[in-house]
């Protein structure tokens, strides 16, 4: 089925009202808060999601996902966990952006529990491949490379799909990726990484 397009929805269905407020957000504080918004179903615009909604698999943990936005880390991936069936598992993450200080206390999250985090710091062009979703023999998703926008290309996406102030903030914020190392664990990762952020409000 091919994408809706009217006045009021872009080519990948999503509302051009919505899309319209990322316009002015320039914060990391306002990126979360509608990040918040869309995870709470009342906006369908998120950049970078070419659809309306988030996927059936984020349902469960959307609530504390908006969370963990109003409190710092303006999110730009995540998944559940999922124990193996049918040669399926994955491993619960978080990933986004955040201040320096915010990052600071994640990334102490490695030191006092279980969980595993990746720091990137602004301009840095890390790459890594930790597995985090397996299917069958094939490892489907991998953490460890940076998200953060270093080049014209990847900055004119940002500003295209929110503004320009908001792109050139991601490019100088801290980007983190944080994991749960047990398959199929998820009452651990979410909790742990809201704890951190309220440590820095």
């Amino acid at each position: 089925m091919e994408p809706l397009v009217t006045d009021t929805r872009d080519q990948h269905g999503r509302l051009r009202s919505d899309r319209g407020v990322w316009r002015q957000a320039t914060t990391l504080a306002a990126a979360g808060e509608l990040t918040a918004r869309w995870l709470e179903s009342r906006s369908e615009y998120q950049p970078g999601t070419f659809a309306p909604r988030f996927d059936e698999e984020t349902s469960p943990i959307a609530a504390p996902l908006a969370e963990i936005n109003r409190n710092g880390l303006f999110t730009k991936e995540s998944q559940p966990g999922v124990r193996e069936e049918a040669g399926h598992a994955q491993r619960q993450y978080v990933t986004g952006f955040c201040s320096a200080a915010a990052a600071a206390e994640l990334m102490a999250l490695s030191t006092r529990s279980e969980l595993i985090t990746i720091g990137h710091a602004p301009g840095e062009t890390s790459a890594a491949a930790v597995p985090v979703t397996f299917d069958g023999a094939t490892v489907v998703t991998v953490l460890g490379s940076s998200e953060i926008p270093v080049d014209d290309e990847q900055l004119r996406d940002w500003a295209d799909e929110t503004n320009e102030t908001l792109a050139l903030l991601l490019a100088d914020s801290w980007y983190v990726e944080v994991l749960d190392p047990k398959w199929g664990r998820n009452d651990v990762l979410l909790p742990e990484v809201l704890n951190a952020l309220r440590k820095v409000l």
